[in-house]
């Protein structure tokens, strides 16, 4: 009798990391189906079951327009980050020389989901480089590490603005994932810039694979750990220790954090304290009644007066 419940624990051990491991490597590669999973909170009974035994479906983030939707005068360009990671991106130019700001998106997105941000700063009178991460839209390879690795990417997007664009003076703009890996960047690459502005940041990976969970109404232990750990083993990371809360310390340039007082994925708390990290100026606009989505959508108007404002901080801008 006893041996036969050692027996049947041990089974349910193999099958939940079994399950871990599916869904961890489906979270982390992009696959050739053609519809994305929906939104946790969206999912039926039958629906949320298919995916916990499954994993979910990730699709490529591909683009459907152009860089012409930058304007007349854009183009589409190539950024080299290692010898086999190559980005694709969008570069408009309003002013030879002067500062520019590179926009870098979300997990599961790519470049034009940032457009209507890149365009407001074009109005504002700035250069823009809107990039698709590594795995995304026209860029190479076929996987995410949710802002780790990205980060790499961001150096590189930094570098070419600067060597290859002729811009000397840099922003970052980075949602969600973006803003991981903006921090990521300057926290573990020593990469220096004018300012950032973060919009919609998780505090730590750990967190925010426990609100999946959540969301889903399954219990967060094991699972997320269990989830955290296998795609740590998968793609060859410790994303127990991909904590923007943590890299946040490390940054002295001026910041503007942007964040949804109803954000369920990123939580306004967790926001709130990697805000509180920073080290350098920092100021923060909170969104009411907002979610886990682009706050210049849902409010224009405000954003552009945070925006602005944060601009008029920055010296020699």
């Amino acid at each position: 009798m006893m041996q036969a419940g050692v027996g049947l624990v041990a089974l349910g051990f193999v099958a939940m990391n079994a399950l871990a491991y599916r869904h961890a490597r489906s979270m982390l590669r992009f696959s050739s189906a053609r519809e994305k999973t929906g939104k946790p909170e969206t999912l039926s009974v039958s629906q949320k079951l298919k995916v916990l035994l499954n994993g979910v479906d990730l699709p490529r983030p591909r683009t459907s327009v152009s860089a012409e939707a930058l304007g007349p005068d854009a183009r589409s360009v190539r950024i080299p980050v290692a010898e086999s990671v190559q980005l694709g991106g969008w570069y408009r130019c309003q002013q030879r020389g002067g500062p520019l700001v590179i926009f870098l998106h979300g997990y599961a997105s790519e470049k034009s989901g940032l457009l209507p941000e890149a365009l407001a700063f074009l109005e504002l009178g700035y250069s823009v480089l809107l990039v698709d991460f590594r795995g995304s839209g026209e860029s190479s390879e076929a996987y995410t590490t949710i802002g780790l690795r990205e980060a790499e990417d961001v150096v590189g997007a930094a570098r070419f603005g600067r060597e290859v664009l002729g811009h000397s003076r840099c922003i970052l703009y980075g949602q969600s994932m973006g803003a991981a890996a903006v921090l990521c960047a300057i926290a573990r690459h020593g990469l220096k810039v004018d300012g950032i502005i973060v919009e919609s940041v998780f505090d730590r990976l750990s967190t925010t694979v426990k609100h999946r969970f959540e969301a889903m109404g399954l219990p967060t232990f094991p699972f997320a750990q269990l989830l955290l750990g296998w795609g740590s083993w998968q793609m060859g990371f410790n994303g127990f220790l991909h904590n923007p809360v943590d890299y946040a310390r490390h940054v002295t340039c001026p910041a503007l954090f942007l964040h949804g007082a109803a954000d369920p994925r990123a939580r306004i708390e967790e926001a709130r304290a990697v805000f509180r990290a920073i080290s350098g100026p920092r100021v923060m606009q909170e969104f009411p009644q907002l979610g886990h989505a682009s706050s210049i959508e849902v409010f224009p108007e405000q954003w552009t007066r945070a925006v602005t404002a944060f601009l008029s901080t920055i010296p020699n801008l």
